[in-house]
C-alpha cells in the first residue's frame, strides 16, 4: 500500500484489490461503521459518522458496483489491461490477463540529450533531437498497432504510463482509435520503460486508488 498527499487536501492511498476489503474494514475501525455508501461516477463514497471519507476509484477495466462487497468482487476479477509506457526514446507495450503479463514488447531507439551549445549549433541539435523523438514515437505508433490493436476487444482498459506527450502522440495514430477510446484516465508515473518496469505496473494498473479525508 502506498500514500501520498492529494491536490485540494485529503491523501491518495493505492491498496492491492485483494486487500480492499481489508482497508474498508480498517476505515470503519479508526472512524466508525459508514453511515451511507454512495454510487459516484468514479466508483463509491464511503462517509463515516465522525466526518472522514473514502473516495473508492473504481480500477481500470473493472465495472461499477452498487455496493462494497460489488465493489471488491469488481476489483478482485481477473480482466485483460494493456498497457502503453512511453518516454522520449524508449516504448513498453503489453497484455495483462489478471496479473500474468501475457504479450510484451519492449523497443528502445537512440534520442539525443540537450546540449548546451548555443546559436546556430544548438538549433541544429534540437531539429535533430525533435526528429529523432518523432521517428522513436512513429516505430512506438507501429508496435502497438502490431500487439495491441489485435487484442483491443478482448481489452477492459488501456492504462498508459510514462510522458503524457509521448503517449498522447503515440495514441493520436488513427488506427489506434480503438485503443484510444479504451484509455484510462489515470497515468502512470513509471522511469524509463524497460521489461521489468511493464511487470510492475502491472500492479499499479490494478490497484485500488482511494481518496481519504479526515474529518476537520
Amino acid at each position: 500500500m502506498s500514500s501520498r498527499p492529494a491536490a485540494g487536501g485529503g491523501r491518495w492511498v493505492e491498496v492491492d484489490p485483494a486487500r480492499a476489503a481489508r482497508w474498508v474494514e480498517g476505515f470503519a475501525e479508526r472512524h466508525g461503521p459508514p453511515t451511507t455508501t454512495t454510487v459516484q461516477a468514479y466508483g463509491l463514497l464511503l462517509a463515516a459518522a465522525d466526518g472522514a471519507t473514502a473516495e473508492l476509484h473504481t480500477p481500470p477495466g473493472a465495472p461499477a458496483a452498487p455496493d462494497v462487497p460489488g465493489f471488491v468482487a469488481a476489483a478482485t476479477a481477473p480482466r485483460r489491461l494493456g498497457l502503453l509506457l512511453a518516454r522520449k526514446g524508449a516504448v513498453a507495450v503489453g497484455v495483462a490477463a489478471g496479473e500474468e503479463l501475457v504479450v510484451s514488447k519492449v523497443d528502445t531507439r537512440y534520442v539525443q540529450g540537450r546540449t548546451a551549445a548555443g546559436g546556430w549549433s544548438q538549433q541544429r541539435f534540437a531539429r535533430r533531437r525533435d526528429n529523432q523523438a518523432k521517428a522513436a514515437l512513429g516505430d512506438a505508433a507501429e508496435l502497438a498497432v502490431r500487439l495491441l490493436l489485435p487484442e483491443a476487444s478482448s481489452l477492459g482498459a488501456l492504462v498508459c504510463g510514462g510522458d503524457r506527450r509521448a503517449v498522447d502522440t503515440v495514441l493520436a495514430d488513427r488506427r489506434l482509435a480503438p485503443l484510444a477510446a479504451l484509455r484510462a484516465e489515470r497515468l502512470l508515473d513509471v522511469p524509463e520503460p524497460r521489461h521489468a518496469v511493464l511487470v510492475a505496473a502491472i500492479a499499479a494498473a490494478r490497484a485500488v486508488r482511494i481518496l481519504v479525508r479526515d474529518p476537520a
